[in-house]
């Protein structure tokens, strides 16, 4: 693998503007080297040094910085100055330019000194960043000391003679920040053999809980109710058994993610430093110089490199994190701390061919069945498609549903979206493609081999006494659907199933919930799989009723159900909705209000066509065509200007500035083909009817239409959000912290 490829690879994706631009150093190292080429086809000879220059190896003065090196000899030269903002700046000139390749030459050392100064910068503030993340988790470290010394001792009678060692300068680089901070917390310093130990009497240790409260780091509903009521969010602390388990979790978290955190900066220097010396020994082999020594005895002391902050908290958070979240065991701390390495199996791929194998051999079947049965043409076949192919079109739109799931990952992968960080998946638990379509694949092959052995049983005269049993088969494979959903067991990706049941229940519960990014992400999920929920109200009414023993249909007579049929329609737009408004009152931001509009519009819409299906008068139709057409191309531009980013400059091309996919075509061609799907779902809520297709064909057909359109919109939806993080240098998760200070509230 070449190491552009490489370093493009291993960069924190939403860092990468942040990265030496290595692509375009290469591209002026190109330019110099056909400068050179063209040169020599000219007849021009490459500047020698002349052998006839004065000696001064006896009288030259040598500087203490530069002793080591003849100036005469010297191809570059460095400088340094500090900016107006304090931080350092390097500036290279070139000694002797030849005449070809001159002005490329002199642009590719400005380019690298401005690439170099961006990076030095940007490690330094994040530096700087950690440094105070981590005065922050020392004073959380000081609070779980104390709050274990009064669980495992409530009612010992402390005396001033009685010390408890606490490390607090663990997570310090500088001894003098480490005195600050012990005087700050009334902590008495002595100096041990060790030189880090500090000694304090348990009632000055225990006094820091006179001023900190507990945080509210979970929301519920009660939270949300005692928010809405301005009530405080935080709780007096209960020094119990629980508590401090839940308190040793939330540090956990947080340490791991610090943790999380070093590593990607000590990374982003190597890298850096890396890409740094490749192209300057790539600038020596075209230019025949020798440059790149001294350059990087530059870099060697700027302070990308010299500096060993990260290094001594990446020692000190190790060392803490062992001793007090894994009881001292090293190689169980360093497992949770270092991430982990997802590894390819061979058996996922090979299971996921043969379900897709099974499932093309079982669509041939079923239609060679069809065909030399003659189903089609039997007394049956109406009844069947209103009773039974409900019924089994559920699982079309879930395997479909995933497949564009699972296309969407592998593009994100392959344009380098953090779909995992953007969704908050625990690290090294997202699933990637392959598992996506095992699962799919796997289902459809269960569903399509359900439909085939009903068929079968009912066609065949030795099982046709067995109705009950053929008519229970689509209700099995829910059952088993439902069964691996919700098992408790660590097998079929337990973390992902649960994390997916988790955002379920937030999205019902809304707006009781704070609203992140998996929530309302899912809840549009849920707004283009109206048709799997009236499947799923189907199967109720179908075997809750008992029409399932003589294979009739009585629900779509009962006025009951059809109400039920549009409320189950509305309710995911009612969930994005209230998810809409609770965003509208927390952040104060009125695109929200408009955001909801986008939701209120179907309701309404579907609400009409409700009314006119119960009244059938023609105000009634009209309220409903321009309702349903209102709804259609408001979500339309929500979705190409505000979800998708395009459309803001309109005197260009009419995209955003930054695209991740190459070609520009595929951006107009989503847009267009939006449109059209869009219109389809006009076609549910208007109810036009095909002479040519059965009613519920139709239905299923504009069902996998809209699923379609949803897994093309959430491709540019979440580039959008990438790039968004990518602008705001984005690429952590915040975590809460169980603790907070009395002076924290006061500054706020």
């Amino acid at each position: 693998m070449k190491f552009g490829e490489e370093f493009d690879g291993q960069m924190v994706p939403e860092w990468q503007q942040a990265y030496m631009n290595y692509p375009c150093l290469k591209s002026i190292l190109q330019e110099i080297q056909n400068s050179r080429e063209r040169s020599r086809t000219a007849g021009a000879l490459r500047p020698k040094k002349s052998v006839y220059r004065n000696f001064s190896g006896l009288t030259k003065r040598y500087s203490r910085a530069a002793s080591y090196l003849d100036l005469e000899n010297q191809d570059i030269m460095v400088s340094t100055r500090i900016g107006e903002d304090g931080f350092e700046r390097y500036e290279t000139s070139i000694m002797r330019v030849a005449e070809a390749g001159r002005e490329s030459e002199l642009v590719f050392f400005k380019t690298l000194d401005l690439e170099f100064d961006k990076v030095n910068h940007f490690y330094r503030s994040k530096v700087d960043e950690m440094v105070k993340d981590a005065v922050g988790l020392n004073k959380q470290m000081d609070a779980l000391f104390a709050f274990r010394i009064k669980v495992d001792r409530p009612t010992s009678p402390w005396t001033s003679s009685e010390t408890v060692s606490v490390d607090v300068n663990a997570l310090d680089s500088k001894e003098q920040r480490r005195k600050s901070l012990a005087d700050e917390m009334g902590i008495e310093i002595k100096e041990s053999n060790g030189g880090d130990s500090i000694k304090e009497s348990t009632p000055e240790a225990l006094s820091v809980l006179d001023r900190i409260k507990l945080n509210k780091t979970q929301e519920t509903p009660l939270s949300t109710i005692r928010n809405i009521l301005k009530l405080s969010h935080q709780e007096e602390l209960k020094f119990t058994r629980e508590n401090l388990k839940k308190i040793e979790e939330r540090l956990k978290k947080a340490f791991i993610e610090f943790y999380r955190k070093l590593r990607h900066l000590k990374n982003y220097s190597f890298l850096n430093t890396l890409a740094i010396s490749k192209i300057m020994k790539k600038y020596d082999k075209i230019s025949s110089r020798n440059a790149a020594k001294p350059y990087m005895e530059m870099v060697d002391k700027s302070y990308l490199t010299s500096s060993d902050e990260i290094n001594k908290l990446m020692v000190r958070v190790e060392s803490i994190f062992v001793e007090h979240f894994a009881s001292s065991n090293r190689s169980k701390g360093m497992n949770l701390l270092r991430p982990i390495v997802k590894k390819e199996r061979h058996r996922i791929t090979f299971s996921t061919g043969f379900f897709v194998g099974c499932s093309v051999s079982l669509v041939i079947a079923l239609v060679l069945f069809i065909h030399a049965r003659n189903i089609m043409g039997t007394a049956g076949q109406k009844l069947y498609m209103e009773t039974m192919f409900p019924l089994y079109s559920l699982f079309g739109f879930i395997v479909l549903h995933m497949i564009m799931y699972a296309s969407n990952i592998y593009f994100w992968k392959k344009y380098r979206v953090n779909y995992a960080f953007i969704f908050g998946f625990k690290e090294g638990t997202e699933l990637g493609y392959r598992p996506v379509l095992l699962l799919s694949f796997g289902l459809g092959t269960l569903a399509l081999a359900a439909v085939l052995i009903n068929l079968d049983m009912e066609m065949d005269p030795n099982t046709n006494d067995y109705k009950t049993i053929t008519e229970l088969l689509p209700l099995f494979v829910v059952a088993i659907v439902m069964a691996i959903s919700v098992c408790p067991f660590n097998i079929f990706y337990r973390s992902s199933r649960f994390f997916f049941l988790a955002v379920i229940f937030r999205c019902i519960a809304a707006p009781l919930y704070k609203v992140s990014l998996p929530d309302f992400f899912l809840a549009d999920q849920l707004t283009s799989q109206v048709q799997a929920l009236r499947s799923l109200q189907f199967y109720v009414c179908y075997y809750g009723w008992g029409d399932f023993r003589l294979r009739r249909n009585t629900c779509r007579s009962s006025d009951v159900y059809n109400t039920f049929n549009f409320i189950v329609a509305v309710i995911p737009y009612w969930s994005r909705f209230l998810q809409c408004v609770r965003r509208l009152i927390e952040e104060q931001a009125i695109s929200q209000g408009f955001h909801a509009l986008k939701y209120l519009l179907p309701i309404v819409a579907v609400c009409l066509r409700t009314a006119y299906s119960l009244n059938r008068g023609n105000n009634w139709r009209l309220a409903a065509w321009v309702f349903s057409a209102l709804a259609t191309f408001y979500g339309t531009y929500w979705d190409i200007v505000h979800d998708w980013g395009f459309l803001h400059n309109p005197s260009k091309t009419w995209l955003r500035e930054k695209l991740l996919v190459p070609n520009k075509a595929v951006y107009y061609v989503a847009m267009v083909v939006n449109v059209v799907l869009r219109l389809a779902w006009l076609q549910t809520v208007l109810d036009f009817n095909s002479s040519f297709l059965h009613r519920e064909t139709m239905i299923a057909l504009l069902a996998f239409l809209e699923i379609i359109r949803r897994g093309i919109w959430n491709f540019f939806r979440l580039e959008n959000e990438h790039l968004n993080n990518v602008g705001k240098f984005r690429a952590f998760t915040s975590v809460p912290l169980p603790f907070n200070y009395g002076e924290e509230e006061e500054s706020r």
